[in-house]
């Protein structure tokens, strides 16, 4: 499966995006839409490109919603569409191929992660032999000139310090009163305020969650274990956060019932070293500087190109007599 990088699309400015929609005007019979060096992009290649995502935004949305969810995909898809047949072009130029047993080998790879594959299809054929040129391409131009210094990962541990911080631990127990119909909502939480009561007046957090708790843990006093900060209901979470060992909570209630908690033990945050993280590091800092190099090396490409872009002439089927907006830079006429 291609790398979020590689699948990055690049969105038009709403300013640029022409007032009817391409996939609306339904009476329109094929024409070209974009022309991007000798390859031209057809209406019907972004309707069939589109179709999954259309349904989809037909189904969520109505009216002028539905309209702008719409042109925002079109121009969206015909961006990756020019973007695509550039890269497609620049593998061409460097005689990059693919083996059938690469193809094999990433049919597996795709189907393992869960996609679905129909060998049979020749378009889906032919879209796993673009993917693969485009990754191949892309390792060859970008990635393998991409160097990761340790001055590069130091700076990126400095500034994600968080990111590598092992979460807070709670040795929890607890009492839960829950109801046992919505109608004994209010006896459930006055039992629960009965028992705060008890340990207010010094009664053992253990024998109370024996006698009166309904959790799975009632029988061992309601020791609920070591809890990692973000395992807990956020109603409690909170309330715990504020705790120091040896203190119980007010009655705390939640789509579950009433608890009342008690902290008996708690082990700060604490930072994962640099040596031990350097290695996850070095991928994450590999990934931010490929992707940033992808987008300039792709830049580049579009640059270079001839890119004419013909909404008009598509819907209208008559020339314009100057070109439509151009999104993307172009240099080469």
């Amino acid at each position: 499966m291609a790398p979020h990088w590689l699948r990055h699309t690049i969105f038009f400015a709403l300013g640029l995006i022409a007032p009817v929609s391409l996939l609306s005007a339904a009476q329109v019979e094929d024409g070209i839409v974009a022309i991007v060096n000798s390859d031209l992009i057809m209406l019907s290649e972004i309707q069939r490109e589109l179709a999954s995502e259309r349904e989809r935004i037909q189904k969520d949305s109505r009216g002028d919603a539905l309209a702008r969810r719409l042109k925002t995909a079109e121009y969206a898809t015909l961006t990756s569409m020019i973007e695509r047949k550039l890269q497609l072009q620049e593998a061409k130029t460097r005689s990059i191929t693919v083996t059938d047993q690469e193809i094999q080998q990433m049919i597996r790879q795709m189907k393992q992660q869960g996609e679905t594959i129909d060998e049979s299809n020749p378009a889906d054929m032919k879209r796993v032999r673009e993917q693969l040129t485009l990754l191949k391409l892309v390792d060859r131009d970008v990635r393998s000139a991409v160097m990761v210094a340790d001055s590069d990962m130091k700076r990126y541990f400095q500034e994600h310090h968080d990111r590598f911080a092992l979460s807070e631990e709670y040795t929890l127990s607890q009492i839960l009163i829950k109801p046992r119909s919505p109608e004994d909502t209010a006896d459930a939480r006055e039992k629960a305020r009965e028992v705060m009561t008890g340990l207010k007046q010094g009664e053992s957090f253990a024998d109370m969650a024996l006698r009166f708790s309904d959790g799975p843990n009632a029988s061992h006093g309601g020791n609920l274990g070591l809890v990692r900060q973000g395992e807990l209901l956020p109603e409690i979470e909170r309330t715990v956060a504020t705790l120091v060992p040896g203190g119980i909570s007010d009655v705390i209630e939640t789509s579950e019932g009433f608890h009342i908690m008690r902290l008996e033990d708690k082990t700060p945050k604490q930072f994962r070293p640099y040596a031990q993280v350097s290695n996850e590091i070095q991928g994450l800092v590999f990934q931010q500087k490929s992707e940033d190099a992808f987008q300039t090396w792709l830049t580049n490409l579009k640059n270079k190109a001839y890119i004419e872009i013909k909404f008009e002439s598509a819907l209208s089927k008559q020339p314009t007599s100057a070109p439509a907006p151009r999104p993307l830079p172009t240099s080469k006429k």
